[in-house]
């Protein structure tokens, strides 16, 4: 595909009048007045037929009515019909497209300013500790639990304030704090945030993040106690190494102070749709305090559930952590499995549980969630299926109208032997391909596919040349329609040019254009010379031709 859907969504007024998005005024109009000729109301007296003429002719006159006006067809070709309904004041003071961009950004923040001045983001998160020591040695299992939460409000576009509080408890000593977190956003590189803390830990503070590089952040803060008036001061540097890991160095001086280095790597799987469906995560950390290293992964579960499992070895000992995310809401559980580094146990309390996950996902987890996007694939098809067939009933109804037109073109060009479309079908590209190679009807694969053959002969013009442009989606123009929604989809096309029968496979989006190339070709076989010409119909960007000439023309570089 060479241009993503939210492109194309800009582009159908284009393909309804089959013009390229460049097309000049002249030709804007020259497509509307061809298009008119056919579904003009008045060119019709059946009632049946007529309705049909005037629901397509508005649809033609309202795509012309846009492209022809240099104003309204700049915003339809930023932000699509969007932009043309989104309350942007047309006038003389928008004749450019920057002015144009900077009038609808403007609208939009001033929407988005609206809906921020009632969004909060509550957040908050629950960790357990637990101990398999503990627990053997008849304390209990649980080792202490802390609690957190947190409300963020938008206050304006740059500032935002957040308020919470969290409880911790550990063996039989406990507390708790309020805090409140005042965000301003100085520049899009540089932020500052006041803080204050009442409670166990009374603290006020203060600290700036500042991105330094490309790939490099630094943070430094200073924060006052208010209990014994001690200054803290704190300094971090930020640095992405690669696309899937970053380091970090951390200073810590006064009452608590430390050093830490820390590093971190995090391979991420994709789903064929392009959604995080699982990740990777190696972890490392050495300083005065601490010295661990974490290897984990962690799995989607739905658009809004994560879930995580995590080994960690340090100083500290060995520990299983498992974390649960769920929107802005998290539980981690970590278990403290031993104190003492003992090299076998530390072996076994990483490959037992590393081989009972991937005898799990492989016969339990991944065949459920096969037959979940199964299931969810189905869902969306039935969600889609009266849609599409609302858009296949317009498609048949606007080539009902094409026919006659279509027809006589096509039997203008048998007798002069130009060029004929003797099958053309668009839709799913995996339907398609499996319907040319096995030859055979499937009412499955047949409602996935659409047959465009009136159409296209329709655009045939009297000189005998088609032409479908670059980068608009074709499922747009007349006559069709978008039979498998978030599919990708080709267009097949058979024809026949003089004697000579061709076949044409191009992208949804890909540029198919007509040229007679007519070239001379010596053949020397030993003393003999054979001259003879060939003739080449279909130029294609993204597609592949198929014919009785194809391999030894593709041979020869005759396509260019």
């Amino acid at each position: 595909m060479t241009e993503g859907e939210d492109g194309a969504q800009n582009r159908e007024l284009y393909a309804l009048l089959n013009i390229s998005p460049e097309a000049s005024d002249e030709e804007i109009r020259r497509a509307y007045r061809q298009w008119a000729q056919i579904y003009h109301p008045d060119k019709y007296q059946a009632p049946h037929m007529k309705d049909i003429a005037t629901e397509n002719f508005q649809r033609i006159r309202e795509a012309y009515e846009i492209l022809s006006d240099e104003q309204k067809r700049q915003i339809y070709d930023i932000y699509g019909m969007e932009g043309l309904t989104s309350g942007l004041e047309l006038g003389p003071k928008l004749n450019k497209a920057e002015e144009i961009k900077e009038e609808f950004e403007r609208v939009k923040r001033q929407k988005e300013q609206e809906k921020l001045s009632t969004h909060f983001r509550p957040s908050g998160s629950v960790v357990a500790n637990l101990s398999v020591p503990q627990f053997l040695g008849g304390d209990g299992i649980m080792r202490g639990m802390a609690m957190a939460t947190e409300v963020q409000s938008q206050i304006s576009k740059h500032t935002a304030m957040a308020i919470g509080g969290n409880m911790v408890v550990s063996g039989k000593a406990g507390g708790g704090a309020a805090t409140a977190v005042l965000r301003h956003q100085i520049s899009p590189a540089a932020s500052v945030e006041f803080m204050a803390s009442a409670g166990l830990r009374a603290f006020i503070g203060l600290q700036t993040s500042r991105q330094l590089s490309l790939h490099s952040t630094g943070t430094i803060g200073i924060a006052t106690s208010l209990k014994d008036g001690s200054i803290n001061l704190s300094n971090t540097w930020t640095r992405q190494l690669s696309e899937t890991s970053n380091g970090n160095i951390q200073l810590v001086l006064g009452s608590e102070s430390a050093v830490s280095v820390g590093w971190q790597k995090k391979e991420e799987r994709m789903s064929a749709a392009g959604e995080l469906k699982s990740h990777g995560r190696i972890a490392g950390k050495v300083g005065s305090t601490a010295l661990e290293i974490e290897i984990g992964g962690g799995r989607k579960l739905s658009d809004y559930s994560t879930i995580r499992m995590l080994y960690s070895l340090g100083i500290q000992g060995i520990f299983w952590k498992i974390e649960l995310h769920r929107g802005g809401q998290k539980l981690v559980i970590p278990i403290l499995l031993s104190r003492h580094l003992n090299p076998l146990f530390s072996s076994g309390a990483f490959i037992i549980p590393t081989s009972l996950y991937f005898i799990l996902k492989t016969y339990v987890v991944k065949p459920y969630y096969l037959k979940h996007e199964k299931q969810k694939t189905l869902e969306n098809m039935e969600k889609s299926a009266a849609q599409v067939q609302e858009a296949r009933a317009k498609a048949e109804k606007a080539q009902k109208l094409l026919q006659n037109v279509a027809n006589r073109k096509r039997n203008r060009q048998e007798e002069t032997g130009g060029l004929v479309i003797i099958k053309a079908l668009y839709g799913n590209r995996k339907a398609l391909r499996q319907k040319d190679e096995s030859k055979k009807e499937d009412d499955k694969l047949s409602s996935q596919v659409v047959d465009v053959t009136l159409p296209l002969n329709f655009l045939v013009n009297d000189s005998g040349q088609l032409k479908l442009h670059e980068g608009v989606k074709k499922s747009g123009i007349m006559g069709f329609f978008d039979p498998c929604p978030g599919e990708p989809k080709e267009l097949h096309v058979e024809y026949t040019y003089g004697s000579n029968r061709y076949m044409v496979v191009i992208d949804d989006y890909a540029e198919l254009r007509s040229k007679l190339v007519k070239f001379k070709e010596n053949l020397c076989q030993k003393d003999k010379t054979v001259n003879f010409f060939m003739q080449i119909f279909c130029i294609t960007k993204g597609g592949y031709y198929a014919g009785k000439k194809r391999k030894h023309a593709l041979e020869k570089n005759y396509i260019k």
